[in-house]
């Protein structure tokens, strides 16, 4: 169960920011999110919800500023969906090798964000093609975000598993944090706005995907698997019979 933002795609520094500036810009107001500023507002998920929180720390009252908000993360929704079918948004390193690897292992792909499917089913169609993906389940179904697990817990249903069979790929501190509470075994690939959260309760944290030649630098391996940093068919397989939640 993969999510998408900062886990397949490193889209939030280069992608959902830019887009965000952008729409201040055609908005014509003067308020831009440099990249500290934006991985401070990631705690928050959900792009209205961001503009929202941004917007009430900036005073302004809350009539106008949810207004704005929704206006705002509309347009910005649709200039990041121009972006990623101009192939602007790059998979990450590894991805591609390991969506081959599991799909030839017949492990079924599910996607679980909290992203929309306006601009999350364009971008997997043009990097990994629509058709790898058995289900995806996105803020249109499961509007409550990660940290909720309601869109873990909808994957497993749309594909009719059980937990131990479906471990979650998470980036974010909220992410691991819904896989857990869904029951899931739960891997995180860190970036680098996430690299500094708690990951206390992950079964692996990786500093990206790595490859059979070039394994990522493995951050925390409390199953103590073999070989460690290799994200592929067997470690999955091997962390999905840990699964189990946490209060």
């Amino acid at each position: 169960m993969l999510d998408v933002d900062g886990t397949l795609v490193d889209s939030e520094r280069d992608g959902h920011r830019v887009a965000f500036n952008l729409a201040f810009e055609e908005a014509g107001l003067p308020d831009c999110w440099d990249v500290e500023l934006y991985g401070r507002l990631l705690a928050i998920t959900g792009g209205a919800r961001r503009l929202n929180a941004y917007f009430e720390e900036q005073g302004m009252a809350r009539t106008e500023r949810e207004e704005l908000a929704s206006r705002l993360h509309s347009r910005k929704t649709e200039i990041f969906t121009e972006m990623a079918a101009r192939g602007e948004i790059d998979a990450r390193p590894g991805v591609h090798d390991l969506l081959d690897e599991l799909e030839n292992a017949g492990v079924r792909l599910a996607v679980a964000t909290t992203g929309s499917l306006k601009w999350v089913e364009p971008l997997l169609d043009r990097l990994f093609g629509l058709e790898r993906f058995e289900a995806i389940v996105a803020s249109d179904d499961a509007p409550e975000r990660k940290p909720d697990p309601s869109a873990h817990q909808m994957t497993l249903e749309r594909l009719r598993l059980k937990p131990s069979a479906a471990p979650a790929v998470e980036d974010s501190a909220n992410g691991l944090r819904a896989a857990k509470s869904a029951g899931l075994a739960c891997v995180v690939v860190v970036n680098d706005y996430t690299r500094e959260q708690d990951f206390h309760h992950a079964d692996l944290v990786i500093d990206g995907f790595g490859g059979p030649d070039a394994p990522a630098a493995t951050l925390a391996d409390p199953h103590r698997l073999d070989p460690p940093g290799r994200l592929d068919v067997d470690t999955l397989r091997c962390l999905a019979q840990s699964s189990g939640s946490y209060g």
